[in-house]
């Protein structure tokens, strides 16, 4: 192991130390030009590191990028518009499947006899 791998390991947990706050704070707002280029950064020295065989420093840029994508997820200001958009989508999928399952039960039985 060469200690620039511990080195750039030790960058990037700090990095997510630093970045746990935000995530933690659900009234952070992070703009999404921000939050997305820091993720592709990260996922890209990742990929770098990895191929360099600094499996540490991979690991720790990787981190550091699912924690800015986490960021980007739910602390942009389009996060909670699209968190809430999921959730009428899945609410409505529910109702629809649950509509679907009664009609089945409804015409099963229509057909019983003993």
């Amino acid at each position: 192991m060469m200690w620039q791998d511990l080195v750039f390991m030790l960058g990037s947990g700090l990095s997510i130390v630093f970045l746990a706050p935000t995530l933690r704070n659900a009234n952070a707002n992070v703009p999404l030009g921000t939050s997305i280029p820091s993720m592709g950064i990260g996922y890209v020295y990742a990929t770098t590191f990895f191929t360099l065989g600094m499996t540490f420093s991979a690991a720790g840029a990787f981190a550091a990028g699912t924690m800015w994508s986490l960021i980007a997820l739910f602390r942009s200001p389009a996060s909670h518009q699209f968190r809430t958009s999921v959730a009428l989508f899945a609410h409505d999928l529910s109702r629809w499947f649950d509509r679907r399952r009664s009609e089945h039960t409804v015409a099963a039985e229509q057909y019983y006899s003993e």
